[in-house]
Formats: C-alpha cells, structure tokens, sequence
C-alpha cells in the first residue's frame, strides 16, 4: 500500500527597510506560504512595524520556514508576530526554522516576536543569526514554552535542538545552543536543569555603550516574578528568564519596555499586539 505523502510548508518572509531622508520605509517584501507580512499603523513614537504571521495556524513537523530582515544604515524598524507560534506534535519529521537578522549601522531593530509554544511530540531545529554594527542598536527576544501549560501538558518527548550566533561587524561574539532530544523532561525536570521551569526567555540588547545600562538591567530583573538574571558579553547585555510561562511573559514585557526606553528613547512598553 501506498504511503499517502503529506502536504509540508515552504515558507520565507524577507524584509529590508531603508533610510528614505526621516522616514523608513520599505525597500523589499518577498513572502511566500505560509507567511505572511502586515504593516499596521505603528503606536505613537514607535518605528515601522512588520507583523509577521503564519496562515497555517501553526508549524508541523516537515515544515521549513524562513524569516530574514535587513535593516539599512540610519533606518529604525521593529518585526513582531501576531500571536504565539504553535510547533506542533510531529509524526516524525523535523521542523526546520532559519531566522536571519541584518542591522547596518546606525540602524535600529527589534525583533519581538511572541512566544513558541512547543507541543508534545513536537521536533524543531532552529537556527538564529545576527548580525549587526556597533553603530547600530538591537534587541532581539526569544521565549520557549514547554508545553501547553494550560491543558497540563509538557514537553515531554520530541527534539528542540536551537543555535544562536550573534556577529559585530563581522567579528563573532556571542553563540549558544541548546538541544534536547527523546525525552526533554529529563532535562526539563531536573534541578541542575530547568528546574521544573514552564517557559525560558532570552533577550538580547546590543548598543554602543552597552554597559553603560547594565545596572539598571540588573535592577529590573531583580524585581522579576520568575529566575532572572543579566550579564554584559562582549558588550552585549544579555538577559535569561526562567519560570512559569505568565511570570516569564510578564517579567520579559517589562524588562523589553525598560531597555528599548533606555538604548533607543522609544516608549517603555511592546507592540500592541503582546497585550491580549
């Protein structure tokens, strides 16, 4: 008997934003299934906004997404997403997620998608690069949930095998992984791991004169629900978040409003779209 082969996603979403005298605009747009890209009106001082969106509902197993922005010299732009993105339960294919991020100098990007919420059973390799001047001025976010913690669900089996590499100007300065195979609750429930953690958050903030807002960083997520803490990397500050999915939600709005009011002057607060 014949094996019926699954229909698989093949999306890309590309964005490229320039300086056009004081204004930004849109230089390129190429999206494709199931992607799609929308420009709402952007809240009051806050800069070009691209909402990005998957009309599928959700990524399963055998899917390949592609999201890469470019952001030109002096132009500002934030990219979120519409809602949480939803890693389905695979039956046995691995979802493939490439992100790539390009910040020239004096530019200005943040990239603040919602969460990913990881099924059970789902099986997910993401990779994340950036690359940015030292000129320019970035925050870039990441928040995993393990699980569907309101149906009382875990991740429990699957993959999650997740690569981060950061370049300035051209030079590497930062990478991490991070992979879980079979049974992730092993890794997930043990003390010397996640400690039983819901959710993990990652944020980003690279500016010139970066140290210069570490105390106020630490300041912020010591006042956090969830485990937090910040470090200044090789001059990029970077935050972790660890705990129940709604504190590390919570904890990371906040600490994104505080630091995109500190290294860029913008409103200490996300995109609309984060308040549902």
């Amino acid at each position: 008997m014949q094996t019926q082969r699954l229909q698989r996603g093949d999306g890309v979403a590309e964005l490229a934003f320039a300086r056009r005298g004081e204004e930004t605009q849109l230089s390129h747009l190429f999206q494709r299934d199931p992607y799609r890209v929308l420009f709402p009106r952007p809240a009051a001082g806050d800069p070009m906004t691209a909402v990005l969106l998957t009309t599928s509902g959700g990524i399963a197993g055998g899917d390949r997404l592609r999201s890469a922005v470019k952001v030109g010299p002096g132009a500002q732009a934030t990219v979120t997403s519409q809602a949480a993105e939803k890693l389905y339960r695979s039956l046995g294919e691995d979802c493939l997620l490439a992100i790539e991020l390009d910040v020239a100098a004096g530019a200005l990007l943040e990239w603040l998608p919602q969460e990913a919420i990881l099924f059970d059973g789902a099986r997910v390799v993401r990779t994340i690069d950036i690359a940015f001047a030292g000129s320019s001025r970035l925050i870039a976010v990441d928040m995993l949930v393990f699980g569907r913690t309101a149906h009382g669900e875990r991740f429990r089996r699957g993959l999650l095998r997740d690569r981060w590499r950061l370049e300035r100007d051209g030079r590497l300065i930062w990478t991490d992984a991070l992979h879980l195979a079979d049974e992730p609750a092993a890794a997930l429930d043990h003390p010397a791991g996640f400690g039983g953690a819901e959710a993990y958050g990652t944020v980003i903030c690279g500016a010139p004169r970066a140290a210069e807002h570490l105390e106020a960083a630490r300041q912020r997520v010591d006042a956090s629900q969830a485990r937090a803490g910040v470090t200044l990397l090789n001059g990029i500050l970077l935050a972790r978040f660890l705990g129940k999915a709604s504190a590390v939600r919570a904890d990371m709005i906040g600490y994104v409003g505080a630091m995109r009011h500190a290294i860029a002057a913008l409103p200490e607060r996300v995109p609309r779209n984060w308040y549902h």
